[in-house]
C-alpha cells in the first residue's frame, strides 16, 4: 500500500503546524518509528518556514501558482517516504542552488542545511517556468515493533 497526499497552503505560520500534524498522524498510522517520523517532521517544519518566509517575495505567480500560496507532498511507498515543497517566490538565487545554503555558524538560514542532515537525499530546485523555489527530500523508513498498517 502507498500513501499519498498534497497540501496547499497559505503562507502563514499557521500552515506550518497544520503539515506537520497531517505527516505524524500518516507516520504513526503507517507505523514508522517515531525517531524516523520526528526527524522528517523537523524537516518538513524547516521546508514549510522557508517558503512561508520567502516564497512569494517578488515574484508573479507562474500558472497553477497562487501568490501567497505554497504546496506540500508527500508520498509514502515502501519503504522510503518522500517530501515535496514548492512555492511561487522568487525561487533559488543563482544557477548554483546549494550555494544558497547559509555557512554553518550564518545566524539565520540553516534551515536547508538541517533538512540535509535530516533526510537521506535532498535536492533544491526551481520550478522550470513557473517561478518558485522546489525543496525535495527522501528518507529510508524504519518501522515500529507493531505498525498499525504496513506499506507494502
Amino acid at each position: 500500500m502507498s500513501i499519498w497526499w498534497s497540501l496547499h497552503l497559505r503562507r502563514e505560520a499557521a500552515s506550518v503546524p497544520l503539515a506537520r500534524r497531517l505527516l505524524m498522524g500518516t507516520m504513526e498510522t503507517a507505523g514508522v518509528d517515531p525517531d524516523v517520523s520526528y526527524e522528517l517532521s523537523v524537516a518538513l517544519t524547516e521546508a514549510c518556514a522557508n517558503a512561508v518566509e520567502h516564497g512569494g517575495a517578488g515574484a508573479a505567480p507562474g500558472p497553477g501558482a497562487t501568490a501567497g500560496a505554497y504546496r506540500v507532498t508527500a508520498y509514502l511507498d515502501g519503504e522510503t517516504c518522500r517530501i515535496e515543497v514548492a512555492d511561487s517566490g522568487p525561487g533559488f538565487p543563482g544557477a548554483e542552488v546549494p550555494a544558497a545554503l547559509a555557512p554553518s555558524d550564518a545566524e539565520h538560514g540553516r534551515g536547508l542545511r538541517l533538512i540535509e542532515e535530516l533526510a537521506d537525499h535532498v535536492q533544491f530546485g526551481n520550478r522550470s517556468g513557473r517561478g518558485g523555489a522546489v525543496v525535495s527530500f527522501d528518507k529510508i523508513l524504519k518501522w515500529k515493533d507493531s505498525p498499525s498498517l504496513l506499506l507494502a
